[in-house]
């Protein structure tokens, strides 16, 4: 499956802040309320900073957008030299669980992504 929008930027914390206004952008497009763009905008950040701390030297990272009317999907990935899996009892992670669902990890010979969903609370249903 294709994303339906992506970044792709050099694995460098400098470069974060132009994932989080990408990803909101995005979110403020399709409508998102404010507390949902500040979720994904958090989201995005402890994503980047999970896959950035094994990002390799001058290599890259991404962001990958997967769009439907109630969600969005991001998966955000870095190149990385002997990648692997995250801390799941890390802060970072609890922290993107707390803002995101359905939140996963994984890991490649080069490469580490994190994978995450952000609701849209203007479709979510009372409960």
């Amino acid at each position: 499956m294709q994303p339906d929008a992506e970044v792709r930027l050099p694995a460098e914390s400098a470069y974060v802040a132009v994932l989080r206004m990408a990803a909101a952008g995005i979110a403020a497009r399709l409508d998102y309320t404010l507390d949902d763009v500040e979720d994904l905008r958090m989201a995005v950040s402890e994503a980047c900073s999970m896959v950035l701390a094994q990002a390799s030297p001058g290599g890259t990272m991404s962001a990958s957008f997967f769009l439907a009317p109630d969600r969005m999907e991001v998966r955000v990935s870095a190149d990385a030299d002997n990648p692997a899996s995250p801390d799941e009892d890390g802060f970072g992670w609890q922290v993107l669980s707390t803002t995101a669902s359905a939140v996963s990890a994984a890991v490649g010979p080069d490469t580490v992504m994190i994978s995450f969903t952000v609701p849209s609370s203007a479709t979510d249903s009372p409960a």
